[in-house]
């Protein structure tokens, strides 16, 4: 054995591959798109067989360019889009629905339903978590619920539950094991964050037979052995992470205070609040950041659902843009707007407003708009959005002073440098910005020996730049003024 790990990266719109070396340096990678299902609007679905075929995909492209094999690798480091949901049969590993995308809103008048039965509040301080479709148990019981015979089965324990990773890990593993790691587990309004357990009173309240859930893992820890048909042959996996939570290790976020922000498809915001539980008053989420030893280590956590995505939309749906690397361009020539916003829900609005029924806006149209003021209001928008989770975690008691960036829209440096300016903090991007994939394989180096303990992981972190915020205040808080006044917009809920 050689210490190369291999790290799966199963994300909303592709899978991704890449195999590190001993001190987790990318070596060789490949990635691969796949369809996103709208079977109706607010309804994100995909299809499991395509997922699948993407990851064998990119796992023969990766082993293939890198002339490696199992005999190579110390380990397999797993993460994963978080809440989406599947469902498949015990005996032929076959989903029985597709997979319910964590962006879908069909179950929100069911959380609705819920929240007027005045049970958010034991909900919240049993998860950290919110009423909202955003999460995995009202997925699930829907499934449950339409597909002809699944509860009964469910019931009898031949179905499984689980998120992207346990759906994975069961294939890869031949059907040998059934798990999920805590970081995961703390998304599905399931598991007691307190206890670190599947938690019998949720299971009631949501109607969840207990046979169906997976094992609770650490995040670095045995998850049994790849089968040996499989594109990598039979390398043990020896780390799980859902992507935000890899990301803040990827990061290197494991001091008290240190933040991370991930600009994929959403954008999401986690503060390292160590053994802290904070029960926010600002409908920000407590979430198990990771969970070594047993031990958790606790997250303050903002999400938002529309951050990428907006760009795709901006390419794929407008057509006013023919990739995502024009946007910086345009906004350098048209510079900052104020008097267009993008308001860009849709899929509802996640932290701090949690209004599963907005949509959508442009506001502040006038004949002189162009593409480049909605090409730059859009990028606005995702940073508003960030100003807005860092005023509810300011507001819950966590100041962060420095932000660290990574994901794919962290290469537009105009967007940057409005990042920094709007939150008024500096913001530092990695030389590694794919931090999601580079925390799974964080892990699984940690579990296969290869690295010590997460000291180590801080200092293999390198930066690769740094943006100080430059706008006078009054500026910054204009412009945020006029975003707050958009968002209100568009709300449907206080």
């Amino acid at each position: 054995m050689t210490g190369h790990i291999l790290a799966i990266d199963q994300g909303t719109s592709s899978s991704r591959a890449v195999i590190f070396d001993a001190r987790c340096n990318p070596l060789f990678s490949s990635q691969q798109e796949f369809p996103q299902i709208y079977p109706q609007p607010g309804w994100v679905e995909h299809d499991p067989e395509a997922i699948w075929r993407s990851v064998l995909h990119v796992l023969r492209n990766a082993l293939q360019e890198s002339g490696l094999g199992a005999s190579d690798f110390a380990g397999i480091g797993i993460t994963n889009q978080r809440e989406t949901t599947l469902v498949w049969d015990r005996d032929t590993g076959r989903c029985i629905y597709n997979a319910i995308v964590w962006q879908d809103r069909r179950t929100a008048q069911n959380c609705r339903d819920l929240k007027e039965q005045g049970l958010e509040p034991l909900i919240a301080e049993k998860t950290g978590l919110r009423l909202d479709p955003y999460f995995s148990a009202t997925k699930l019981g829907w499934i449950l619920d339409t597909v002809s015979g699944a509860r009964r089965k469910a019931e009898e324990g031949k179905l499984a539950f689980g998120t992207i990773d346990s759906f994975l890990l069961w294939r890869l593993t031949g059907g040998k094991v059934h798990a999920t790691d805590a970081t995961n587990a703390s998304r599905t309004l399931l598991f007691n964050i307190r206890t670190q357990e599947w938690d019998d009173e949720l299971l009631r309240v949501f109607g969840i037979p207990g046979p169906l859930l997976p094992d609770v893992r650490d995040c670095a820890a045995d998850y049994g052995c790849s089968d040996s048909a499989m594109p990598c042959g039979a390398i043990a996996v020896s780390g799980v992470a859902g992507d935000q939570q890899a990301a803040l290790m990827g990061q290197a976020g494991f001091d008290v205070g240190n933040c991370k922000s991930t600009y994929g498809t959403g954008c999401f915001a986690i503060a390292n609040t160590g053994r802290q539980i904070i029960q926010s008053a600002n409908k920000m989420l407590t979430t198990v950041a990771y969970r070594f030893d047993g031990v958790p280590t606790y997250g303050l956590e903002g999400s938002i659902f529309v951050a990428g995505s907006a760009i795709q939309w901006l390419r794929d749906k407008l057509g006013i843009v023919r990739s995502a690397g024009e946007t910086e361009a345009l906004a350098e020539a048209t510079g900052v707007v104020s008097h267009v916003h993008v308001v860009p829900a849709f899929a509802g609005l996640g932290a701090p407003y949690w209004d599963p029924d907005a949509r959508g806006a442009i506001l502040g149209l006038s004949r002189d708009t162009g593409i480049g003021e909605i090409v730059t209001a859009t990028l606005q928008a995702i940073a508003f959005q960030t100003r807005d989770l860092i005023v509810a975690m300011r507001e819950d008691g966590v100041e962060p002073d420095l932000m660290r960036v990574d994901g794919g829209m962290v290469h537009n440096r105009w967007f940057l440098q409005f990042l920094a300016d709007i939150l008024g903090i500096p913001v530092e991007r990695p030389a590694n910005i794919e931090s999601t994939v580079l925390g799974a394989a964080y892990v699984a180096a940690m579990k296969s020996g290869l690295i010590d303990s997460p000291s180590n992981i801080g200092r293999l972190w390198k930066r690769d730049c740094i943006f100080e915020p430059s706008m006078e205040i009054a500026r910054r808080d204009e412009l945020y003024a006029g975003w707050v006044d958009a968002v209100s917009r568009v709300r449907t809920s206080p």
